[in-house]
């Protein structure tokens, strides 16, 4: 019993193991295969530039049929290329390209088998021979160099043809926009209210205070009492004694 969870944890480690090594293997396949298709695609590129630069070379310096097989390589090749470009960079983004990515393929058959040929004539000692076979062959390079621009222009075109719409309909809503906010109304305002009545206040002794017109002005003292008739006479001072009348002294005893 004691051996069982020792075995356990010895197979959940061979189990990560495993899947390390199987994921690594997986990594170093997929990375070893993208750098052999990058690695391809480099020496083909740089292949296909010696080549093209190979015919270009060839058909200003040959004279005769040869010199013309080679130009008619370069003009079939160039044209090739790029309507295949111009449908590989639009195809993703436009569903409607599928028919004519459809017949590209199948103008590049006519395409490579024509290349192919022209490639064997290239060093065909028979001047003779080359020259009647000439005329057909630039033809047939004609039509589908012919084929290939029409596709190309098409594809452009049409690129050209939805960007013109996408820009006319977003022209109209800018204008749309611009007008209205040229337009706006001046806003209008409300009308003043009478004037709301000040919060009563109140005294310390919590009584409370009227309300009145002259926001917060003190109210003017009460006016003071009249004295009472019956109020004692006050005492005089010793100087006001001096002043009283002689008939108001004391009589002698």
């Amino acid at each position: 019993m004691e051996g069982d969870p020792m075995s356990a944890v010895l197979i959940v480690l061979a189990l990560i193991f495993v899947l390390f090594v199987v994921t690594g293997a997986y990594v170093t396949v997929k990375v070893v295969g993208a750098a052999k298709r990058g690695v391809d695609r480099t020496v083909h590129q740089a292949l296909r530039a010696v080549e093209d630069s190979t015919l270009k070379a060839r058909s200003y310096a040959r004279q005769g049929p040869h010199g013309e097989i080679a130009g008619l390589r370069l003009s079939l090749r160039t044209s090739m290329r790029a309507t295949q470009e111009s449908l590989d960079a639009r195809a993703d983004g436009d569903s409607g390209l599928a028919e004519s990515l459809g017949l590209f393929r199948r103008l590049s058959v006519h395409g490579h088998a024509l290349d192919d040929e022209l490639r064997r004539l290239e060093n065909d000692p028979d001047r003779t021979g080359l020259a009647a076979e000439l005329p057909a062959l630039r033809e047939r390079t004609q039509k589908i160099v012919g084929a290939a621009n029409g596709l190309r222009h098409a594809v452009r075109d049409r690129a050209h043809h939805d960007s013109d719409d996408d820009l006319d309909a977003l022209s109209r809503q800018i204008d749309m926009e611009s007008g209205a906010l040229r337009h706006w109304a001046p806003a209008e305002s409300p009308e003043p209210g009478p004037q709301p009545w000040p919060a009563a206040q109140t005294r310390p002794d919590s009584e409370p205070v009227a309300q009145r017109w002259d926001d917060g002005a003190p109210p003017p003292p009460p006016p003071s009492p009249p004295p009472p008739l019956d109020q004692a006479r006050p005492t005089p001072h010793p100087w006001e004694r001096l002043l009283k009348k002689p008939h108001e002294q004391p009589r002698p005893d």
